[in-house]
């Protein structure tokens, strides 16, 4: 089974491919951070929109196991549409999650309003994740090319993604999922402490996009604070091979080992 979800009614079949880094049992934040984003976008709305938000608040950590859906449409009108996606596991809700989409309406912009371009190489210039974080069973599924600092390494990073086993069965993944996908690897992408002595969980997951990505690679330009009282912030700037059009900010609960 190549895929990290079976969707059948509101039920879902997790597969073992969700796992993280950090036990087998739970899942990694990409993946319910991408099935709420499928979800959202099953959604219908009154006239074409966009997702240009992504708001996700994981409440527990998510089990490799069977989950349910609920959904939302929480403001509905010609313009926009929030909607509310909950993920429980044995009934209890493990991810509560907001989604704002934008009426589509191609506007004649002034020529200067234009994506700023990247300023690194591109993702067939850069390394390939170091072996020791692309066995869990999640990153095994993804292409990881480092272009400035590297995964977990000390620093502001700038790292290429693309995700490459589709996460519902049946389904194309979106380029707002890869986007989202990508954007879970913000406190990765710019490590501040050790990971080999502390550790530094993301507790939410917010993105924000101007335009869809476009292409299969999205890059995470990143950096990290950290606070004296155990907490921290990942934030990124989202760009695909045209240039940037977003941004993604983690809030990280900050442990020693």
């Amino acid at each position: 089974m190549d895929f990290i979800y079976r969707v059948d009614g509101h039920h879902v079949v997790t597969t073992p491919h969700a796992a993280g880094p950090w036990n087998e049992t739970m899942q990694h934040g990409s993946a319910p951070s991408a099935l709420v984003t499928w979800l959202a976008e099953q959604m219908p709305t009154a006239s074409p929109m966009q997702i240009v938000r992504v708001t996700i608040d994981l409440l527990r950590p998510v089990p490799v196991a069977p989950l349910t859906f609920e959904t939302e449409v929480l403001r509905e009108g010609r313009k926009i549409q929030l909607c509310a996606i909950r993920l429980l596991a044995s009934g209890v809700l493990v991810v509560r999650a907001t989604v704002l989409k934008i009426r589509i309406e191609p506007l004649a912009l002034p020529p200067e309003i234009a994506d700023p371009p990247i300023d690194v190489p591109p993702p067939d210039q850069g390394g390939l994740l170091e072996p020791r974080y692309a066995s869990s069973p999640f990153v095994t599924g993804m292409t990881v090319r480092a272009v400035r600092g590297g995964f977990l390494k000390l620093g502001p990073g700038a790292i290429w993604y693309r995700l490459n086993r589709p996460i519902v069965e049946g389904a194309a993944i979106s380029q707002v999922m890869r986007a989202v996908v990508a954007a879970d690897f913000s406190n990765g992408t710019s490590a501040v402490l050790s990971f080999d002595d502390w550790t530094f969980l993301n507790a939410d997951l917010s993105v924000n996009l101007s335009r869809p990505p476009v292409g299969d690679w999205i890059l995470l330009d990143s950096e990290s604070w950290i606070g004296p009282d155990g907490a921290g912030v990942a934030a990124s700037k989202l760009a695909d091979v045209n240039g940037y059009f977003g941004r993604a900010v983690q809030s990280l609960v900050i442990e020693k080992r």
